[in-house]
């Protein structure tokens, strides 16, 4: 798997308006009613992580959850880090 090149990247953020990409990382926050709805929804996201083999940054404030993806062995972004966006994406919709 190699990384993605600039053009690449810009066409796969068009596929997860809610990310933003931040220097080799692609981040989006999320927010719950509060700390056990954040709880659950990373609970649920650790289990696609496992299934996916690719496990994002996640930083757990209150109500509020942040997923930061990269593949780290690579040093920058790939389709899998996109692919678990879109996955991520669906389980908080």
């Amino acid at each position: 798997m190699a990384t993605l090149t600039p053009k690449e990247i810009r066409a796969e953020l068009g596929t997860i308006p809610a990310w933003i990409r931040k220097g080799k990382t692609i981040v989006r926050a999320f927010e719950f009613k509060d700390f056990a709805a954040a709880i659950k929804f990373v609970n649920s996201i650790a289990r696609l992580a496992e299934k996916a083999d690719h496990h994002p940054d996640i930083d757990i404030r209150w109500n509020k959850v942040t997923m930061a993806l990269t593949t780290h062995y690579l040093g920058g972004l790939t389709a899998k880090d996109f692919d678990l966006a879109r996955k991520i994406d669906r389980k908080a919709a």
